[in-house]
């Protein structure tokens, strides 16, 4: 398994709002990779990037993206890597949209799914998917939730 954690924004406005996964991430040694890439705006660059993600050496993908959130779907149908949706506020439905997006992928293209603005659980659920393979990241784990997860 990959060893980096890649973190796709549909909007550059987002970063704030997706800082805490690759904070958490950091925490636990593992290499991020942070990108800008809409699913409506640059779908030829969600696929491509999709595509190689595990060539590349991710071993997951987060997608963080609002309103409609086709991110996480889009990057789902182009790898077999385990992708994260993060859905996020900001719409007239406060994020609610972006989380029934997330979750409700068709069969054969699944999405995992944290809450709306959930940037630091998507990004322990992150670590905890690499931690599986890689002992360092589970030590850290482990010193993590025995200090009360904070």
């Amino acid at each position: 398994m990959g060893k980096r954690v890649g973190i796709l924004m549909g909007s550059a406005n987002d970063q704030e709002k997706v800082a805490p996964a690759a904070e958490i991430l950091k925490r636990f040694g593992v290499e991020v990779v942070v990108e800008v890439m809409s699913a409506h705006r640059n779908p030829a660059a969600v696929t491509a990037f999709a595509a190689k993600a595990r060539e590349n050496d991710f071993g997951v993908v987060i997608c963080a993206a609002g309103m409609a959130a086709a991110l996480p779907g889009a990057v789902a149908a182009h790898t077999t890597l385990p992708v994260i949706g993060l859905p996020l506020s900001g719409s007239a439905l406060n994020g609610v949209d972006s989380l029934y997006s997330a979750v409700q992928m068709p069969p054969g293209v699944p999405v995992a799914c944290v809450a709306i603005d959930g940037a630091k659980n998507a990004g322990i659920l992150a670590a905890q998917i690499l931690s599986v393979g890689d002992d360092d990241v589970a030590e850290k784990l482990a010193e993590f939730k025995a200090g009360g997860a904070k």
